[in-house]
């Protein structure tokens, strides 16, 4: 699976979990130079607690477009240590 914005490939790994119909890469496969800050926060009633990532491509920034659980609930842990991309980022085989 391949996480593409802007025709640049944020994330690539065969292995995603798929969850509520998102695909969680491992997050060691974020390509880094592309990301960067945010401290946007949301709460999920079963997973918990979800933190933000943004993208910087060809300066563009696309605010709050990755988001990770970094302690979630026991129901969630399959999700520990990867991401997930919003609305705009490709998510393709």
């Amino acid at each position: 699976m391949k996480a593409i914005w802007k025709n640049t490939v944020i994330a690539e790994s065969d292995d995603t979990v798929v969850l509520e119909g998102n695909h969680y890469f491992p997050e060691s496969s974020l390509k880094r130079e592309f990301v960067t800050f945010s401290n946007h926060k949301t709460t999920c009633a079963w997973k918990g607690q979800a933190s933000y990532l943004s993208l910087l491509v060809d300066g563009e920034l696309k605010a709050d477009a990755i988001w990770y659980y970094a302690d979630p609930r026991p129901q969630a842990e399959e999700i520990r240590g990867r991401v997930a991309f919003g609305n705009g980022i490709q998510v393709k085989p």
